[in-house]
């Protein structure tokens, strides 16, 4: 096991519909675990404490660990802080802007030497340098935003502020007693943020872990924002930037059938070549990804998009 992994760690598409979190963590903890389930539904912000739907279907006894309303209480003591993470946002979103941008015209020239045929000796040269760059600005990005952030915490240093530290002591206390935690989903920006405040990779590190759409996400080595028919802006798979590593080997897809032109196999391929090591999982509603802390197992029908432009199910 890869140290500061969890131990066990199960990801799951999207519950609304197919609620399968009490089966996940009765797998991760036993049937009857000891102690309280921690739940984080950050992502739902102001609807964080809304998790009474969510407690019905664990029917264990479980504790929200109210990361937005602690962030919101931080903010409220330190305005400074609020502040500088404010500005942080900012220039987040305009680096996010810049990479946008350079990545539209790599995205179009790499579909169309995909959709080409003909002289193949002299294509698949060209589309496995046109991945290249693409792989090659995707970790340009993610490594300038990893800079930003080490800036940050460099001049602001948010793990030695009294409120921070504070909550982070009773966050460990919580999660270090919980024999299982649980990351919901939503919005997957605000949820990493405010996780990454408190250093909770390394509370949870090693830990039983059971999260589902922008959960499963942030709980992944590199974040992929994805949608091929967005109400507004770019349809290009973009980095967002790195997440928390408490599992590797994989991109998280939630909603992949209805975010993703599914049957356009040059879009699939060229999704499934660029993020290459990794495995892209269409975390569709129903579908589950179990980790041992060596391996993978997938349960159906998960399945993987593949460098074929297919889809099919996961192998250990």
């Amino acid at each position: 096991m890869i140290v500061g992994m969890s131990s066990r760690a199960i990801l799951l598409g999207p519950q609304r519909h197919v609620p399968m979190v009490r089966p996940a963590v009765e797998s991760v903890a036993g049937a009857q675990p000891q102690g309280r389930i921690a739940l984080v539904t950050a992502g739902w912000e102001e609807r964080e404490a809304e998790d009474q739907e969510l407690r019905d279907h664990l029917g264990m006894s479980a504790v929200n660990l109210a990361i937005w309303s602690r962030v919101e209480a931080i903010f409220a003591e330190d305005p400074e802080l609020l502040g500088a993470m404010r500005e942080r946002h900012d220039t987040l979103r305009r680096l996010q802007e810049i990479y946008r941008l350079r990545l539209g015209g790599l995205v179009s020239a790499a579909l169309e030497l995909i959709r080409r045929s003909g002289d193949e000796d002299l294509l698949d040269p060209a589309r496995d340098g046109s991945v290249a760059m693409l792989q090659a600005l995707d970790h340009e990005h993610v490594e300038r935003v990893a800079d930003l952030h080490a800036d940050f915490e460099a001049r602001w240093r948010p793990a030695e502020r009294a409120a921070v530290v504070r909550h982070r002591a009773e966050l460990a206390q919580l999660v270090g007693e919980a024999p299982c935690t649980c990351i919901a989903g939503g919005h997957v920006s605000v949820l990493l943020h405010r996780l990454r405040l408190f250093g909770f990779g390394e509370l949870v590190a090693q830990r039983p872990l059971v999260a589902w759409s922008a959960g499963a996400m942030v709980a992944t080595e590199r974040i992929v924002l994805f949608h091929d028919d967005p109400p507004q802006g770019a349809a290009d798979p973009e980095m967002m930037e790195r997440g928390l590593g408490l599992v590797g080997g994989l991109v998280a897809l939630p909603h992949a059938s209805r975010r993703l032109q599914l049957g356009d196999d040059r879009r699939i391929a060229l999704f499934a070549r660029r993020f290459a090591p990794d495995r892209c999982i269409a975390l569709d509603p129903g579908t589950r990804m179990d980790w041992d802390g060596a391996q993978w197992r997938a349960a159906p029908p998960t399945q993987a998009l593949r460098t074929d432009g297919r889809l099919a199910g996961v192998a250990s």
